[in-house]
């Protein structure tokens, strides 16, 4: 008996989050970049959006860096996509962090439409300076950093911060004689 039948693949779309070293070399973005749609175009998959979210502040310190650069992705593909992509993100040295995230099963790869300009990557600008820590005062809300302070990267002016303690206290016994 002579069974001629076609192996159906049920694809799966996928959201891609990668950060890379906020200091990394736009050559190697470019590399990382061209790898991921050199593995997803030899296993069949397809890019339907990439995203350039820009230098961030981490959660918390990843191989001291305080801060990465994140690049989204929306991709389709088969089961054999997500690990080998991992594999590459994994070896890659300026790679600190990924995720990737199931959206949903039974995506028809030839019915989805890509747009040419949501899947170009754009090219990675590194993140030389490191923005500077806020003052206690700053964390606890007493005083708000001025424009003109977070350009230069200075502290606030001597003084500032025990006024704005000083301001607040008396509007606290204010209250307090009102109530």
């Amino acid at each position: 008996m002579n069974h001629t039948s076609s192996v159906y693949r049920s694809a799966r779309e996928y959201e891609l989050v990668y950060i890379l070293q906020p200091d990394v070399d736009p050559d190697e973005a470019d590399r990382i970049a061209s790898k991921i749609q050199e593995v997803v175009a030899r296993l069949g998959g397809k890019i339907t959006k990439v995203d350039q979210w820009g230098s961030r502040r981490l959660a918390y310190p990843i191989r001291k860096y305080k801060r990465g650069i994140y690049i989204y992705l929306k991709v389709a593909g088969y089961s054999d996509l997500i690990p080998e992509l991992e594999r590459h993100l994994r070896n890659s040295d300026a790679v600190l962090r990924y995720q990737t995230i199931k959206l949903r099963d039974g995506v028809d790869l030839q019915k989805l439409a890509v747009s040419p300009e949501e899947v170009k990557f754009e090219r990675v600008t590194p993140v030389l300076e490191e923005e500077p820590e806020p003052t206690p005062e700053e964390r606890l809300g007493v005083i708000q950093r001025t424009e003109q302070s977070e350009e230069v990267g200075e502290e606030p002016e001597e003084g500032e911060a025990e006024e704005a303690v000083k301001e607040t206290e008396e509007e606290k016994a204010n209250t307090e004689e009102e109530g």
